[in-house]
């Protein structure tokens, strides 16, 4: 719902034609280049229908797993995972944009094939989980924002099966329940989930947003102000509106000389990025 784009499913098997990888998920790329007038420009890479996965790799005790896709026009991403005693965890994604592409990069002072590598930040998940995350991810570096939902993988496989247990991202797992304000879509269902007698009148409707003021330092300076009410309309499955709260939600992101990124979070997630 947030993004649409295609999902990539890949299930790598070995020499005896039992699967040792598996991997679902959604990804896309926001991609800041250098244009032939020396200025820069904003592009958005989805990953087409046709993906390949040439390159991947099962992995073992001692070689890390490799999950490589190739899409488009001589764009890839591959991410490696290590095995330690009974964990993985994910180790380095390398992501390679192509800027021969001139659907995508028409103007692009430098051209042919450009490869950022990032260090993955993830907890070890136990060898016999998959490892699932439904929240939006963000991941920067190099004037690349790559960003992940709908993840579900798990490398080095036992005996040829997909494991049932799950181990869940922080961001899938909040520490307390998030609010849902009243709305005319779900007080119905109000009476079954609380020990108070269903309400008699009608809902009050959602107040407008609380004005909170955010921003971002560079150094010693203020490089981002923003004076602003947020209110989430969510309309995918049961329709809700959802107020953001100034007071329990902090300011991150970056500055550069021509891009500023704002992000919101609540202390699980991210719940918006500008």
């Amino acid at each position: 719902g947030f993004f649409q784009s295609c999902a990539v499913e890949v299930e790598l098997k070995d020499a005896s034609n039992a699967t040792c990888l598996y991997a679902k998920w959604m990804m896309r790329f926001l991609i800041k280049y250098e244009t032939n007038s020396s200025d820069y420009k904003n592009t958005t890479l989805d990953l087409s229908s046709h993906v390949t996965h040439n390159g991947s790799v099962c992995g073992n005790d001692t070689q890390a797993a490799f999950l490589a896709v190739q899409f488009g026009e001589g764009h890839s991403w591959n991410m490696s995972f290590i095995k330690a005693n009974e964990t993985y965890l994910g180790d380095w994604i390398m992501f390679t944009y192509n800027t021969n592409d001139t659907a995508e990069f028409p103007d692009a002072k430098r051209k042919g094939p450009i490869t950022v590598a990032v260090k993955v930040t993830m907890d070890p998940v136990q060898v016999n989980d998959v490892f699932v995350c439904h929240s939006t991810e963000f991941l920067e570096a190099e004037n690349i924002t790559q960003i992940f939902w709908n993840v579900t993988v798990q490398p080095f496989v036992q005996n040829g099966t997909i494991s049932k247990k799950e181990s869940r991202c922080r961001a899938d797992t909040p520490t307390s329940a998030p609010t849902v304000l009243p709305t005319a879509a779900n007080v119905t269902t109000a009476s079954t989930t609380t020990l108070s007698p269903a309400p008699t009148t009608t809902p009050k409707p959602v107040e407008n947003p609380d004005t909170g003021n955010y921003f971002l330092k560079n150094g010693n300076e203020t490089c981002l102000l923003a004076t602003v009410g947020l209110q989430l309309n969510i309309s995918q499955d049961k329709p809700r509106l959802i107020n953001i709260n100034p007071k329990t939600t902090s300011a991150g992101g970056s500055c550069s000389n021509t891009t500023a990124t704002l992000k919101l979070n609540d202390g699980n997630s991210t719940l918006i990025a500008f």
